[in-house]
């Protein structure tokens, strides 16, 4: 089977994955349902419809960010988490929550300030250092300073209803994100995995070594620029939208490496439509565990990706590419 069978294979599956999420859940929703005449239409199109573009769009992006993060640090072990935008996005939203400052439009533009901080920020730390090991170390602080923030502002909440929303929240969940959500997220996520997108090229290059891409004519500092800039739109916009929903980015490329090969840049659209593909089928499988409430779409997600994590670490040692 040649590449452009294989994305066409990995599309009508995230179609089919659509499809389900449309209709499973406590309320099974045939296709004979689907039109206004019937009571469980608006299930679909209020409840379920956006819900399912979210996860399609969240997934992607983190499937995808995962994968240029993969490529450009040339280490297999790489997630966007490393770079500490989730974190920071996280804290964000979380001090917005415990403060009362607003409505769920407020907490998400706190969130996109924290990942814009952690941005600018690393932007700022990896320019000092030019290197990726230093880019590395920028990230790892980001996440250290973001997640004891957050759990600062968590400890001096003077609400104990707002330290239970804000933990739930932390959980990272799809439940009961609207039209308004999607609104709010879909630009930020599109144009952060379009600049991801971009890096294509220059990661084939990067494999090979720094010097040798910069002699293919590779711009270093632009490089670094689209992958920071991509991967905080998209993963600052899916914290701030569902909350924290980890290891999507890590899971996703190993899993496609076989099927498409290890070129960093052939690898980008196969983990955008694999990171979608496992966000929707892990959202709709935790509506359907039996119970009165849902598992939590990020808990679930740290089920399955600590122990894949664990097995990375153990078979690969972190050794690096390239």
């Amino acid at each position: 089977m040649n590449r452009a069978s294989k994305l066409t294979a990995m599309m009508l599956l995230v179609a089919l994955l659509f499809a389900a999420s449309l209709m499973l859940g406590k309320a099974w929703v045939p296709l004979s349902a689907w039109g206004s005449s019937d009571p469980r239409w608006p299930i679909i199109l209020e409840l379920r419809l956006p819900r399912a573009i979210l996860g399609t769009l969240m997934g992607g992006a983190l499937g995808l960010s995962g994968a240029v993060l993969q490529g450009y640090l040339r280490n297999p072990l790489a997630d966007p988490a490393v770079l500490g935008v989730s974190s920071m996005a996280a804290l964000g939203a979380v001090a917005a929550i415990v403060l009362g400052l607003g409505g769920p439009a407020v907490m998400f533009a706190a969130a996109m300030l924290g990942a814009g901080g952690a941005m600018a920020l690393l932007a700022l730390l990896a320019a000092r250092s030019g290197s990726l090991v230093g880019f590395v170390l920028a990230g790892t602080v980001i996440a250290s300073l973001g997640g004891a923030l957050t759990t600062f502002v968590i400890s001096i909440a003077p609400n104990p209803y707002a330290v239970a929303e804000a933990i739930d929240w932390l959980m990272g969940a799809l439940t009961d994100r609207g039209p308004d959500d999607v609104a709010m997220a879909a630009p930020f996520l599109v144009i952060g995995m379009a600049l991801l997108l971009l890096t294509s090229r220059a990661l084939d290059a990067l494999s090979l070594g720094e010097d040798v891409a910069r002699s293919l004519g590779i711009g270093m500092h632009r490089l670094r620029w689209l992958v920071v800039l991509g991967t905080g739109l998209t993963v600052g916009a899916g914290v701030a939208a569902t909350g924290v929903v980890g290891f999507v980015g890590l899971i996703v490329p190993h899993l496609l490496r076989p099927v498409f090969g290890s070129r960093p840049g052939a690898l980008l659209l196969p983990s955008m439509l694999g990171g979608a593909a496992l966000v929707l089928a892990a959202d709709t499988l935790c509506r359907l565990v039996p119970g009165a409430g849902e598992v939590r779409l990020g808990v679930a997600m740290a089920m399955l990706g600590a122990p894949f994590f664990l097995a990375l670490l153990l078979r690969d040692g972190g050794r690096t590419w390239g």
